[in-house]
C-alpha cells in the first residue's frame, strides 16, 4: 500500500486500487485491466460499497447451481487473481472444481504467471488454455480452452467477465455464473446467475454459501430464482441512490 492511512473513508477503494496495479507490475494484469477496475469501482459507489440483498439473493442461488453441477470449473484472469487468489483456491476446494486460466489479452507468458500464482496461493493445480480444444461462437483468445476443463463444464463460474465469452458459452448449453458490479453489462444479462458486487466481498460469502447448501433444497432454490428480476433490483437500488 503507497502512503493512503487506514483512517482514509477511501482507504479500501485505494488498497485494493494498490493491489491492481501491483499485478501488472507483478506481470499478472493486464494494463488494460486498471480501466476495467476503474468501471467496477465506479459502480461500486453507486451500490453503496455493501453488499445489497440483491446480491445475497444471487449468491444465495449460485451456490445452488455451483453445488448440482456435475463438473464445475473455475475460470481466472489477471484481474481477479490479483485480488482473490485465496478466494479462488478456497472456492474451488468447496466444489472440488480446477481453477482455469482464461485470459483475453496475452502478454507473454501472462498466463503462465497467473498459474504460479495461484500455485504459490495453495492451488492443488491450475489448468491451462490449449489449442487442443476450441470454444464456438467467438474469435479471441479466449476461445481457447482446456478439454477437461471450460470445454466439459457444465458450470462455469466466471468472476470479471468478458460479455463475449458468456454469450458464447451460454450458445454452447452452459450455465454461467458471474460477479459483475455493472448490472447493464452484457455479461450481466447473458448470464444464468448475476452476483452484482464486488469480487472481494461477493466471493468469501459464495464460499460460506457453498459450504452449506444441501443438494435437497438447491433444485428449488433455482426454480424460484429469476436473473433479470435481481438485475432490475440492482438498478433501481443505483437509481435511489443518484437521486440521494
Amino acid at each position: 500500500m503507497s502512503d493512503v492511512p487506514k483512517t482514509h473513508p477511501r482507504y479500501l477503494s485505494l488498497s485494493l486500487r494498490d493491489t491492481i496495479v501491483a499485478g501488472v507490475q507483478q506481470g499478472i494484469t493486464s494494463i488494460h485491466g486498471l480501466i476495467a477496475h476503474g468501471r467496477g469501482e465506479a459502480f461500486d459507489y453507486l451500490i453503496g460499497e455493501q453488499t445489497q440483498p440483491f446480491a445475497t439473493e444471487a449468491i444465495h442461488a449460485a451456490s445452488a447451481m455451483l453445488c448440482l453441477a456435475d463438473h464445475p470449473v473455475i475460470s481466472v484472469n489477471g484481474n481477479v487473481t490479483a485480488v482473490v487468489p485465496d478466494g479462488l483456491v478456497e472456492l474451488g476446494r468447496v466444489l472440488n472444481a480446477p481453477l482455469e486460466v482464461n485470459i483475453f489479452h496475452t502478454e507473454t507468458g501472462r498466463e503462465k504467471r497467473i498459474r504460479e500464482y495461484l500455485l504459490k496461493h495453495g492451488a492443488p493445480d491450475v489448468l491451462m488454455p490449449t489449442t487442443e480444444v476450441q470454444l464456438s461462437y467467438i474469435d479471441s483468445n479466449r476461445k481457447f480452452v482446456h478439454p477437461d476443463g471450460i470445454f466439459k463444464a457444465d458450470v462455469v463460474f466466471v468472476p470479471l467477465e468478458d460479455g463475449d465469452r458468456c454469450e458464447a458459452l451460454r450458445k454452447m448449453g452452459k450455465e454461467v455464473v458471474t460477479i459483475d458490479l455493472n448490472p447493464m453489462s452484457r455479461t450481466a444479462k447473458q448470464a444464468s446467475i448475476t452476483i452484482v458486487d464486488n469480487v472481494v466481498r461477493a466471493l468469501p460469502l459464495l464460499c460460506e454459501e457453498s459450504r452449506s447448501i444441501r443438494t435437497s433444497t438447491a433444485q428449488d432454490i433455482l426454480k424460484k430464482y429469476n436473473n433479470e428480476a435481481v438485475l432490475q433490483k440492482a438498478l433501481q437500488h443505483i437509481s435511489r441512490s443518484g437521486n440521494g
